[in-house]
């Protein structure tokens, strides 16, 4: 859609919301932020300081090799480095100011906000934990959540506590929290080992996969109320249950609500951002390790997997009068525990294509094709949203959206009904209908924009080989094709 696909021009929000840049944000007068308990705000991390450091994903590889294996290439590896994000945050920061960029970090490098290690938008002098973005250490050093306490009263920018060790008597304890309980040699005298229910819970991802507005808190990204909201989450089947397994588990628990045995979980993270995967892989490449390549090239096929089972379509005719009017596409959620999108629901595209040929092949119908430089058609079925400022104008930068004027993705285990206008041409009998559900993670503009906004520390041509941004990879989720008469 023509509208939803442009970039619109930045809108720096002054007086309305008291905010000079460079300055600390107040928060809203609807939604009271307390300072003492976020220091960090617009993240609302809190960190239990002590002499403990965080520790670096190569030393874990030390002794978890399998696991360190699984994480790495996975996006909570990239969120920190990851292209798109860098070009958004360094956007961000010209428009609004430096202290915005600590509710982005907060999530992409928790531990790189909270010790001031991240200066600045880039990977320039960045150690290993910080570049790492969500690492081993940072989640299993969570050691509560505070998301009553947020200003909306719900999971939002980060609403959980880090306390990667503690100071005692007899000096300081490294202390790592997970879903099992300690076991003899637990931790190698490296660290104490804790069980921690909250590991099992969907409230553990909720505080990063909840995202709100910096200031105004309106949600931006509600994965997680999303899967609260719907049938997911009355059966048990929580985040962990389907990210954190391969693929034929992730089937099984989707498909009957079972949760997986103990000993099926991995550290995948694997979701449908398949974009990171494809920038990734081609980084390792450029590096010459193909053995990274390889592990990222099986995540990438991996989430391209899941968009492939989440739908599915079903066409029908309908007639009018004995004759065809139109045809009726139910797009339906089959297996995602949220919305179809989720996410930045803004920016990602999910669309319908359609193409109705007669008995010789002619086409006599198409809906939702994209043009050659990219752009889908405006009246393509497209099922995302369109943001507005608080000037109630079309607005695509998180920094700006404070609602949607549009707000069309698909609920858990839901559908939504696409009618499109058919009449057959004189003296043809029969048409094939093709329908397609179609998915790429942003407009192919929006992506170039972001990628040419890259700081100058992201070099996408040593980097990636990149000297122009490519066409975006497209997954089809699902393609159906259907034959019916033209009378009845």
């Amino acid at each position: 859609m023509k509208r939803s696909v442009k970039m619109c021009s930045l809108i720096i929000l002054v007086s309305a919301l008291g905010f000079f840049p460079g300055s600390t944000f107040a928060g809203s007068k609807v939604f009271r932020v307390d300072h003492d308990l976020y220091p960090y705000y617009p993240s609302l991390i809190r960190w239990n300081k002590s002499n403990a450091q965080f520790t670096s994903p190569e030393v874990c590889k030390g002794c978890h090799p399998d696991k360190y294996e699984e994480w790495e290439g996975s996006v909570h590896s990239l969120a920190f480095q990851d292209p798109i994000y860098q070009g958004e945050l360094n956007r961000a920061v010209k428009a609004v100011g430096e202290d915005i960029a600590r509710q982005c970090e907060g999530c992409h490098s928790p531990a790189g906000m909270v010790t001031a290690e991240i200066k600045e938008p880039g990977l320039a002098g960045l150690g290993s934990v910080a570049a790492a973005g969500v690492s081993c250490d940072i989640c299993h050093s969570i050691s509560g959540i505070t998301h009553w306490e947020t200003p909306s009263h719900e999971p939002e920018n980060g609403s959980f506590v880090l306390t990667p060790g503690v100071e005692t008597k007899d000096g300081l304890v490294l202390t790592k929290r997970g879903p099992l309980k300690p076991f003899d040699n637990c931790g190698m005298g490296f660290h104490k080992c804790v069980e921690s229910p909250l590991h099992l819970k969907a409230e553990l991802c909720a505080s990063c996969h909840d995202v709100y507005h910096y200031d105004a808190h309106f949600p931006l990204e509600s994965t997680y109320l999303e899967w609260k909201h719907g049938p997911y989450a009355q059966r048990d089947i929580v985040c962990q249950d389907c990210h954190m397994v391969d693929f034929p588990t992730f089937l099984r628990a989707a498909d009957e609500f079972r949760k997986p045995d103990r000993k099926e979980y991995r550290h995948f993270f694997n979701g449908a951002n398949y974009l990171v995967y494809y920038l990734a892989e081609t980084a390792a490449k450029k590096a010459g390790d193909e053995k990274k390549a390889a592990i990222i090239k099986e995540k990438y096929e991996m989430a391209v997997k899941r968009l492939q089972s989440a739908a599915d379509l079903e066409v029908s005719p309908v007639y009018r009068q004995g004759r065809l009017a139109e045809v009726k596409v139910r797009v339906k959620n089959i297996r995602a525990g949220h919305n179809l999108p989720t996410s930045l629901t803004n920016i990602r595209q999910m669309w319908l294509e359609l193409t109705a040929r007669d008995e010789k092949g002619n086409v006599i119908m198409t809906s939702g094709m994209l043009d050659s430089r990219g752009d889908l058609p405006e009246n393509t079925r497209i099922f995302n949203s369109d943001g507005m400022g608080d000037n109630f104008h079309f607005a695509v930068d998180p920094w700006v959206i404070t609602a949607f004027s549009r707000h069309d993705t698909i609920p858990p285990r839901g559908y939504k009904d696409v009618y499109c206008g058919l009449t057959a041409p004189k003296g043809v009998k029969k048409i094939t209908l093709q329908a397609k559900l179609r998915y790429r993670q942003a407009d192919q503009h929006v992506a170039e924009a972001l990628l040419k906004a890259e700081p100058a520390s992201v070099d996408l041509k040593k980097i990636y080989g990149i000297t122009k941004v490519p066409a975006l990879p497209i997954v089809d989720m699902v393609v159906k094709q259907v034959s019916f008469s033209t009378t009845k």
